[in-house]
C-alpha cells in the first residue's frame, strides 16, 4: 500500500491536516472580525468546517444564532456579503436556537451537521446550550435516528458504490467514504457504540488528504477522483503512481466501510434491535427482533452469544492454530458477525503447522463453501491481518486495483467473490474442495510480475502444498489456475465447429477431472467479474466447447454442427438475398460469394448492432451466415429493411462506408482520430488453431463497424471469411477471423501472410 512512497511523504501529509487547521482558523477570525461585538447572536461553524476539515475548495457551513434580536436580517447581509464578494462559497442559515433544533429533529442531514458544531464568534452561551440541546435530543431519538441514518447510507452505497473497488471513486459519497467516516461519529454520539479506532481514524486522514490533494490538482471543489488526476493526486501525496494512489484508498475504504458495520451493528445490540446475518449492519428499523439463545454451541470452542460467534469459556486460542479458521467457517454457516473481542483473542493462534493438518483445510473448505455468507468474514479476516498467516502471497494482492472496467472489485476481494460463486457450483465437480481453493487462488499471480496464469500456477502449487493438499490433488489445483482462462477464451476467439478447437483444448486439458474443474472455475470467475463479463451468450458457447471437448476426451466423435433450422432452410430455398431476425440472432442468406460475410456486417453495423459472433454455412449455391447481435438499445433490427439494404449492397447500389461515415462511424480508427495515446492495433496469424483456414486475430480498441472494417481488408486480399468470433473487453476488442484463400485452403505462403497482416492494419489505423 505504500509501495514506492517518497521519503517526504509523512511530511507533506502532516502539512494537509496543518492546512485544513490554519483554513478553518483563518476562517473564524474573518468571521469573527466581520461579526464584530454583537450581543445575543452567535455564529457556529458546522459540518466539515465544524470539524476543521476545511480543504481548499470547502464550503464555509456557518449558522448564525440569535435570541429573536430586531434587524438580524441586516446583520447577517453585513458578515453574508463580505464573504460572497471574496468568491468564497457559503452554506448559510440564520435561527433561533429552538429553530435550529426543530429543523435537526425533522432533518437527519441537519441533525448530523450540528453534532459537530463549534463556536466561532459571539455569545458561547447560545453556541453551548444548541450543542447540548442537539446532543440530548440525537440520543434520545437514537433508535430513529440511527435507522435514518443507515438509510443514508444505503442510498450513499446504492448511488455511489463502493470507494475501495471503483476506478473513479466518489471520495465523499462512496460505501467506506468521508460520509460514512462522519456517521460512525454519528453513532457514537448516540452512546450506543464507541468512536472510531486509530485504524478507522487513519483511514479517514488518508481520505481526507486525497480529497485534499484533488482540490489543489483541480484547482475546484472536485470530490470524484476521475483517472486523468489520478497520477498527478499520487505524486502530490507522494505515493508511486495511480495504482499505488488506488490501492490506498482501498485499504482506507475498506477500513471505514468496515468500522461503520461494527458501529451499526453494536448498536442494534444495544437498544436491542438486532437482525442475525453476516452481511454488515443488518437493519435498525422496524421494531425488536426475535431473540435468539443466550449461548448456543456451534463448534469446538465457539459458540453464539447476543448474536455474534465467541469463544467459548473451554477454548485456547494459544494453544489451537486451528481455532482462527475453525471459528471463521462456524461464524460463515451460521451466518453470524465474529466478535470484535473474539478476532482480537483469535490473533493469539499459534501460526498454522506446515503442512497444516486436515481439519484446517476441512474449515476452510466449509467457510468458502458457504458462499455469500464468507464474503463478510473473510472481510474481518482481512481488516484484522490475520490473512497473510494462512495465505502468505494474500498481501501482494491486497486492495489490487484492476484497471480493466469489466473488474467489479480489487484483485482479493475477486478472489473471495470467485470463491462464493463456485460454492454454488458444488455439486457439479467431483472434487468441490478443490474447486473453492482453485477459485479462491486463480488470480493470486497477479500479486508477481508476467503473466499472472503462469506465475499464479507456481503460487497456487505452493500455497496447495503448504496447506498439506496430496502431490496429485496439488497439481490438480495449481493446473485449474493456470489454465482458468482457457475455456472461455476458447469459446469466444474459435470456431466450436472446426475439430481442431476441442482437439487443442482437449490435449491441455488431458482428464475429465480438470475440465469439469475449468468449467465450473470459468462460470464463477466471469460472474465474479462483473455483469459485463459473463451472459447468457458467452455460457453457452464455453457449455458448447466442453460438450465437445468431453467428447474428445472419452474417444467419441465431436457432436455435429446444429443443422439449419426449417426457416433458415425456407429463406435459403428462395434462392434471393434476404435476411430473418430471430432474437439476438440475424440470419443473412445470399448467393454465396468471397466477402458476403463483411458486406452483411457493415449492413448491421450501420443499424447500429454489434456482432458478437458471425458462422457461414452453405445450403446448395446460397450461403447461410448466422450473426449473433446485441443492439444499444435492446431494439431488434428491421428483417424487411435489412433485406432490403442487403440487396442494394450487393448489387452495388449502397455504400456502407458512406452510410458509416454519415452516422458518425468513420473508417477510420481511433488513433487516427486524434486518441494517439491508445495502444496501437495488433493482428496475429494463428497457424495451429485450424486444419481446413487460417485464424487471423485482431486487437484493438473497439469502435463501431469494426468487424466490418476488418472483413472488407481481408476480402480485398482475397480471402473467403468463413467464421467470426467478437470478444469485447471492456474498450478492447479481440476479433478472430477464420479465412482461407481463393483456392479453399489455409494461407500458408509467407508473404501473402505478410500482406494480410498488413491490410488489417491498414485498414485499422488510417
Amino acid at each position: 500500500m505504500e509501495t514506492g512512497a517518497r521519503p517526504s511523504r509523512a511530511r507533506r501529509l502532516t502539512s494537509f491536516a496543518a492546512d485544513r487547521a490554519r483554513r478553518a482558523a483563518g476562517a473564524d477570525r474573518w468571521l469573527a472580525a466581520l461579526l464584530g461585538a454583537e450581543p445575543g447572536v452567535a455564529l457556529v461553524a458546522v459540518g466539515g468546517y465544524g470539524r476543521r476539515e476545511l480543504l481548499p475548495g470547502s464550503d464555509l457551513d456557518v449558522l448564525l444564532l440569535h435570541t429573536g434580536r430586531p434587524g438580524i436580517a441586516a446583520l447577517a447581509d453585513r458578515v453574508w456579503y463580505p464573504i460572497w464578494d471574496s468568491g468564497t462559497r457559503l452554506d448559510h442559515a440564520v435561527r433561533r436556537p429552538a429553530e435550529a433544533r426543530e429543523v435537526a429533529r425533522q432533518d437527519v442531514r441537519v441533525a448530523l451537521g450540528l453534532l459537530h458544531a463549534r463556536h466561532v464568534a459571539g455569545d458561547r452561551g447560545l453556541t453551548s446550550d444548541l450543542r447540548t440541546g442537539v446532543l440530548a435530543d440525537w440520543r434520545s431519538g437514537a433508535r430513529t435516528r440511527l435507522a435514518e441514518l443507515q438509510v443514508l447510507h444505503e442510498e450513499r452505497a446504492a448511488r455511489s458504490g463502493d470507494l475501495a473497488f471503483l476506478l473513479e471513486p466518489d471520495l465523499k459519497e462512496a460505501r467506506g467514504g468521508l460520509r460514512d467516516a462522519e456517521s460512525i461519529y454519528a453513532v457514537a454520539a448516540a452512546w450506543v457504540a464507541p468512536g472510531p479506532g486509530p485504524r478507522a481514524r487513519a483511514a479517514q486522514e488518508a481520505i481526507l488528504d486525497a480529497r485534499h490533494a484533488l482540490h489543489e490538482v483541480t484547482g475546484r471543489a472536485s470530490d470524484r477522483l476521475v483517472l486523468q488526476e489520478q497520477d498527478e493526486v499520487a505524486r502530490v501525496l507522494g505515493l508511486a503512481d495511480a495504482d499505488a494512489l488506488l490501492c490506498h484508498l482501498a485499504w482506507a475504504g475498506r477500513t471505514i466501510a468496515y468500522s461503520l458495520d461494527q458501529s451499526l451493528r453494536q448498536a442494534q445490540r444495544s437498544r436491542g434491535t438486532g437482525a442475525r446475518g453476516a452481511g454488515g449492519a443488518g437493519r435498525l428499523r422496524g421494531g425488536r427482533a426475535r431473540s435468539g439463545p443466550q449461548r448456543r454451541p456451534l463448534a469446538d470452542g465457539l459458540v453464539e452469544q447476543d448474536r455474534e460467534v465467541v469463544l467459548a469459556r473451554s477454548a485456547e486460542p494459544t494453544a489451537d492454530p486451528v481455532l482462527v479458521l475453525r471459528a471463521a467457517a462456524a461464524a460463515a454457516a451460521a451466518g453470524l458477525p465474529l466478535a470484535p473481542r473474539t478476532l482480537a483473542r483469535l490473533k493469539e493462534c499459534p501460526p498454522l503447522p506446515v503442512p497444516w493438518p486436515a481439519a484446517a483445510r476441512d474449515a476452510l473448505a466449509m467457510l468458502l463453501g458457504t458462499g455469500q455468507a464468507a464474503i463478510a468474514v473473510w472481510e474481518a479476516l482481512d481488516q484484522e491481518e490475520m490473512l497473510p498467516g494462512l495465505i502468505p502471497d494474500w498481501e501482494r494482492v491486497r486492495n489490487r486495483p484492476q484497471r480493466n472496467p469489466l473488474h467489479t472489485f480489487t484483485v482479493d476481494r475477486h478472489l473471495v467473490e470467485t470463491a462464493a460463486r463456485a460454492a454454488a457450483l458444488a455439486r457439479d465437480v467431483a472434487r468441490p474442495d478443490l474447486l473453492l481453493f482453485a477459485a479462491l487462488l486463480h488470480d493470486i499471480g497477479k500479486g508477481w510480475p508476467g503473466d499472472h496464469r503462469v506465475t499464479g500456477e507456481v503460487v497456487t502449487r505452493d500455497t496447495a502444498r503448504r496447506m498439506g493438499l496430496p502431490d496429485a490433488d496439488t497439481e490438480l489445483v495449481a493446473s485449474a489456475v493456470r489454465h482458468h482462462l482457457l475455456l472461455p477464451h476458447t469459446a469466444t476467439r474459435r470456431d466450436l465447429d472446426d475439430p481442431q478447437t476441442a482437439a487443442q483444448v482437449a490435449g491441455t486439458v488431458g482428464s475429465r477431472p480438470l475440465l469439469e474443474l475449468l468449467h465450473a472455475l470459468a462460470i464463477a470467475d466471469g460472474q465474479a467479474t462483473g455483469p459485463a463479463a459473463w451472459n447468457d451468450w458467452k455460457a453457452g458457447l464455453v457449455a458448447g466447447l466442453v460438450r465437445r471437448v468431453e467428447a474428445v476426451l472419452g474417444g467419441h466423435p465431436p457432436p455435429a454442427p446444429l443443422p439449419l433450422r426449417p426457416g433458415q432452410v425456407a429463406l435459403a430455398e428462395a434462392g434471393q438475398p434476404a435476411a430473418m431476425v430471430t432474437g439476438p440472432e440475424v440470419t443473412v442468406v445470399a448467393p454465396d460469394r468471397p466477402g458476403l460475410l463483411w458486406q452483411a456486417a457493415g449492413v448491421l453495423a450501420s443499424h447500429r448492432l454489434a456482432v458478437r459472433s458471425a458462422n457461414a454455412t452453405s445450403h446448395g449455391a446460397m450461403a447461410v451466415t448466422s450473426f449473433t447481435v446485441a443492439h444499444p438499445y435492446g431494439e431488434p433490427p428491421d428483417a424487411a429493411l435489412v433485406t432490403s439494404e442487403l440487396r442494394r449492397v450487393l448489387a452495388g447500389e449502397l455504400n456502407v462506408a458512406d452510410r458509416l461515415r454519415r452516422q458518425g462511424m468513420p473508417g477510420a480508427p481511433a488513433r487516427a482520430a486524434g486518441r494517439p495515446w491508445l495502444a496501437p492495433p495488433k493482428v496475429t496469424l494463428i497457424d495451429d488453431a485450424s486444419r481446413t483456414a487460417t485464424v487471423v486475430e485482431v486487437r484493438a480498441h473497439d469502435a463501431p463497424g469494426l468487424l466490418w472494417r476488418i472483413g472488407r481488408a481481408l476480402g480485398e486480399c482475397g480471402l473467403d471469411v468463413r467464421a467470426a468470433r467478437v470478444e469485447t473487453l471492456g474498450a478492447e476488442a479481440v476479433d478472430v477471423f477464420y479465412v482461407a484463400g481463393a483456392d479453399g485452403r489455409p494461407v500458408t505462403d509467407a508473404p501473402t501472410r505478410g500482406k494480410i497482416a498488413a491490410q488489417v492494419l491498414s485498414a485499422l489505423t488510417g
